[in-house]
């Protein structure tokens, strides 16, 4: 299946670095999504998307947050990973786009969670991250349940 707009390479979660530019197309499953919570004019909700290498937390805005529920798999394209209200989150931002292109039928994993790790600046280049340490090795927003573990 082709999505329009959506680049030949797709990256993979556990490739994902913090950045302040829209650039990353990538494709994961929706796993859990927390409550929408308003503020002011503007909707948004936490969720737990993951692939076959990583999970990370995803960040919906708007009719974003009513348009996808658990078992949908997604195509991101132009996506941002950075800090949003202090939590380290994939989103669409405003360049952005989300296809739901299936149901239930992808492999994934829910560690390593690269939103629970801890990035510094790159010593050799200011405008890049690296993984300094592990914060958790499971999300501690949206914990496992007792019997996955």
């Amino acid at each position: 299946m082709v999505i329009e707009g959506m680049s030949d390479s797709m990256i993979l979660l556990k490739n994902i670095v913090p950045a302040a530019q829209n650039n990353i197309d990538t494709k994961f499953i929706l796993l859990d999504k927390g409550k929408t919570i308003v503020e002011g004019h503007n909707k948004m909700c936490l969720a737990l998307v993951a692939d076959k290498t990583a999970a990370v937390h995803f960040q919906f805005w708007g009719d974003e947050c009513d348009a996808f529920d658990s078992g949908d798999i997604i195509c991101l394209t132009n996506g941002i990973f950075s800090y949003q209200h202090k939590n380290l989150v994939l989103r669409a931002g405003k360049r952005g786009k989300l296809v739901k292109v299936g149901e239930f039928t992808m492999a994934y994993v829910e560690t390593p969670n690269m939103s629970e790790i801890h990035w510094i600046p790159d010593p050799n280049n200011s405008k890049k991250y690296v993984q300094e340490y592990v914060i958790s090795l499971v999300s501690r927003i949206f914990p496992p349940l007792p019997s996955d573990m």
